[in-house]
């Protein structure tokens, strides 16, 4: 989904007038949860992968720990009600209104166009291969966040949701977190089909 309002946002930041835009997620969400349990608890887990790369994933988890506090679950790694498996996903790809006659196709750099090494962080770490890459002035980065909630006792998934966003800003450290917080609006009992979660973010000032 391509969503133009951002290019206005992007053309207000560079020349250092904007001091916030809206991060809008499209949120999906599956809830078997009526209601939560007072004073319920979680811990994280993480998959062989996301274990490979554990500051990055703590970081990802300190993101996701402060959204999962503001809808009542407090982390207790001792005493847990649920386990807590977390991912995210950023990909830099080309802009939907940059030139393609000018930078891809036929007639691209050396009339064959412009490709190199592309760099992907899935959660769990870098993943790289041949690919595409973009000029450095008309970048597009896709997100995707996911929670996924399973009861202590039995392993069932009580929970699961992810967020998806897009647009020109590299500030992932920023958006994420945001990402995190519309992904558990309406928790625990979200409405059914996608919808579109829109969160102010505030820009730190210059």
């Amino acid at each position: 989904m391509k969503r133009a309002f951002f290019a206005l946002f992007l053309a207000a930041t560079l020349s250092g007038c904007a001091t916030s835009w809206v991060v809008d997620s499209d949120v999906k969400s599956f809830s078997s949860l009526a209601a939560v349990p007072s004073g319920a608890t979680y811990r994280f887990e993480r998959l062989p992968s996301q274990q490979a790369d554990a500051a990055r994933q703590e970081s990802l988890e300190a993101m996701a720990a402060a959204a999962l506090e503001k809808v009542g679950l407090r982390r207790d790694d001792a005493r847990p009600t649920y386990s807590a498996q977390i991912g995210a996903r950023v990909t830099a790809g080309l802009s939907p209104w940059a030139d393609p006659w000018l930078f891809d196709g036929p007639w691209g750099y050396g009339g064959y166009g412009y490709h190199g090494y592309a760099r992907r962080w899935y959660g769990g770490g870098w993943y790289g291969g041949p690919a595409f890459m973009p000029p450095a002035a008309n970048p597009w980065y896709e997100r995707e966040v996911s929670i996924v909630l399973r009861d202590i006792g039995s392993n069932r998934v009580i929970y699961e949701t992810r967020a998806r966003n897009d647009g020109p800003y590299n500030a992932s450290a920023a958006i994420l977190p945001v990402m995190f917080d519309a992904a558990l609006q309406g928790f625990p009992n979200p409405p059914q089909g996608e919808r579109r979660v829109n969160i102010e973010l505030r820009a730190a000032k210059k």
